[in-house]
This record gives C-alpha cells, sequence and structure tokens, in this order.
C-alpha cells in the first residue's frame, strides 16, 4: 500500500451559517517528493482545503491526513513537519530579515537552518541586516519562503507564492521551489502562475465550485483538453496585426493566406492557460 504525503478522502467544508458545502467531497493523494498543483478559479475551494490540511480550519467532513497522520490528531507538533506560506508575507517589519529568522528558528523544537543558511537559500544573503518594512514585495514574498523552509519541512503548502511579482522575482521564487523538490520535499501549490505550474507540478488538479473537476500531468491534460492552433501575422493597412486560427485549414486563413499579406505563420502549442478555462467552463 503506497503511503502518500497529503491524503483527503471525500473532504467536505462548510462555514458556519453557510447553506452550501465550499469543498464538495473531494479526493487527494499527493506522493512523497511530488510538486502538485491545485488550481481553480477564485472562490473554487482551494485556499479553504489548504486550511484544513494545514490544521487551521478543524470542522470539516470526511479525512484528511498529512504524512499518514489525520490532520486532527496533531497538535502543535504539525508545524514542526509542515512548512506554510501564503500570498500575504509573515514578517515583523521592524527586524531585520536576520532577526526575523532568529525570532521564527525559537518557535520550533526540532534543527532549524541557520538565519545565514535560509536567506542564502532564497537568494536574500545580501539583505540579511536590512529591516524587512523596507523590502520590495519580491524580497518580501522570499523572506517569506524563507521561514516556511526554515525548520526543513517535509511537506510545504505554498498559496500564491509568486502572485504580483515581476518576472524575474517570479522566476527566483520557482528556483526556491524547484530546489525544495529537488531536495525530496512534498509541496502542494496554490496558485494562478501558469509558467510556475508548467515548471514546477509533477501533476495538478483543477477544482471547481468546490469539486475536483480534472486531475492529471500538465502534458496530459493539454493533450486532453488543449487545442493547437496557428497564429498568422500579416499586414492590413500599413499595420500589423495578428490572428489566431484552429486548423492549418481553416477557410479564413485560407483567405488570409490568399491575399498575400501574411508576414509570418507558426503554430501554437496548447497551453495550460488553456486547459484551465477548457476544464473550469466545461465544469459549469
Amino acid at each position: 500500500m503506497q503511503n502518500f504525503a497529503i491524503e483527503a478522502e471525500q473532504l467536505r467544508i462548510r462555514y458556519p451559517h453557510s447553506p452550501h458545502d465550499v469543498v464538495t467531497g473531494i479526493d487527494l493523494a499527493v506522493a512523497p517528493g511530488e510538486v502538485f498543483g491545485l488550481l481553480g478559479p477564485n472562490g473554487a475551494g482551494k485556499s479553504t482545503t489548504q486550511r484544513v490540511l494545514t490544521g487551521r480550519h478543524r470542522e470539516f467532513g470526511g479525512r484528511a491526513a498529512v504524512l499518514g497522520r489525520p490532520v486532527g490528531d496533531y497538535g502543535r507538533d504539525l508545524y514542526e513537519r509542515i512548512g506554510v506560506g501564503f500570498e500575504l508575507p509573515a514578517y515583523f517589519p521592524r527586524l531585520t530579515a536576520r532577526e526575523n529568522l532568529a525570532a521564527f528558528a525559537r518557535l520550533f523544537r526540532r534543527p532549524t537552518m541557520t538565519p545565514a543558511e535560509a536567506l542564502a537559500a532564497v537568494g536574500l544573503e545580501h539583505a540579511a541586516d536590512q529591516r524587512a518594512s523596507t523590502f520590495s514585495k519580491g524580497m518580501k514574498m522570499r523572506l517569506n519562503l524563507a521561514r516556511a523552509i526554515l525548520h526543513r519541512p517535509d511537506v510545504l503548502f505554498l498559496d500564491e507564492p509568486t502572485s504580483g511579482l515581476d518576472p524575474v522575482s517570479a522566476a527566483g521564487v520557482r528556483a526556491v521551489i524547484r530546489a525544495q523538490a529537488d531536495a525530496g520535499r512534498t509541496v502542494l501549490l496554490t496558485t494562478h502562475d501558469m509558467p510556475a505550474v508548467e515548471e514546477l507540478c509533477t501533476r495538478v488538479a483543477f477544482m471547481r465550485a468546490g469539486s475536483i473537476v480534472a486531475v492529471d500531468t500538465p502534458r496530459n491534460l493539454r493533450l486532453a483538453h488543449g487545442r493547437r492552433s496557428v497564429v498568422a501575422s500579416f499586414t492590413e493597412r500599413g499595420a500589423l496585426r495578428t490572428s489566431q486560427f484552429p486548423a492549418p485549414d481553416d477557410p479564413g486563413l485560407l483567405r488570409l493566406l490568399a491575399t498575400g499579406s501574411v508576414q509570418t505563420l507558426h503554430t501554437r502549442e496548447a497551453a495550460l492557460a488553456d486547459v484551465f478555462i477548457a476544464v473550469t467552463q466545461d465544469a459549469a
């Protein structure tokens, strides 16, 4: 029997005074060392599912387990085993980066990295003695990741770790997550950052309206739900324009080719963003 790092069986969640479940009986099984993407529109139930799995929401139906043990059986020792990083970074603004991590390290019983080691892991060693309040958003997100990995957790729960970041900062955060996976840690990633999903995730589950509507590898999802297309760049009234067509023999494309105005023509592979739209709309 396979041991899973994260499990949910018929997980059902309803908030007080709500007439409906926000999570409607989902099943999840994430293997050790896997980077698993939990995707879906806002309000789909992704963050609520993470709140149960991280012990922050205790009222639920079904089963939720981390590292083979029901979440409800843990006390504070759950946080010795997991690392948590959410969209709004948690830090002490008046403390330096080094002081922040030293303060968080005192919360753990298990050995932690030194602040210098954790800051080096996220590329912030140059800012160790800088107050966190002066950090850019990208630096704050990396400090948040340093806090999440400080105690070398077995499982990482990350919610929108690249939200609002510029491409360089986002790539840096993805590199940190990849390094954690390479070290054998399990990562449950909730994000709308499709490049991060494409680069990092071994499997992806799409949620809509509290249910999981598709789960597979990114490649298999693209093959099953995505569509290739043909992109043509052409001139029209002296301006360069671009149009997309569903197939090489599309009548609109053939008419455009006949005008002699086409400058470039290339095929576009299905992207995970296309799958996101197709799967969540199909489930409506």
